[in-house]
């Protein structure tokens, strides 16, 4: 992951799930980030940080990553998006979809 800041700094939206091995929420939000990622790849580009990986670190601190979960959807290195917990995958869809929206309300 030594390249974040280049994916996260791309003009697609980029979707982060900060997570750890031994969180019980964490392990229930795989398959519906996994499913995310198959049917979204097109629309956002998915990463999964491992919040206890020594190589991740400086981005947990970065942005203060407390709990876990953390979802979290970038463009162009800004936060559009966060939250804390467990969610469904209809939820993330209609959160990219309003973020697109908003994308191209801007655009005009």
């Amino acid at each position: 992951m030594k390249n974040f800041d280049q994916i996260i700094w791309q003009e697609k939206l980029t979707f982060v799930d900060f997570y750890a091995t031994w969180c019980a929420p964490c392990r229930q939000m795989h398959p519906i980030v996994d499913q995310f990622e198959d049917r979204m790849s097109e629309r956002a580009e998915v990463c999964r940080i491992d919040i206890e990986d020594p190589d991740m670190q400086e981005i947990v601190r970065r942005y203060n990553i407390r709990s876990i979960p953390t979802l979290m959807f970038f463009r162009r290195g800004e936060v559009l998006w966060r939250e804390s917990g467990s969610v469904s995958y209809n939820y993330l869809v209609t959160v990219l979809e309003e973020l697109e929206q908003y994308e191209l309300a801007g655009a005009r």
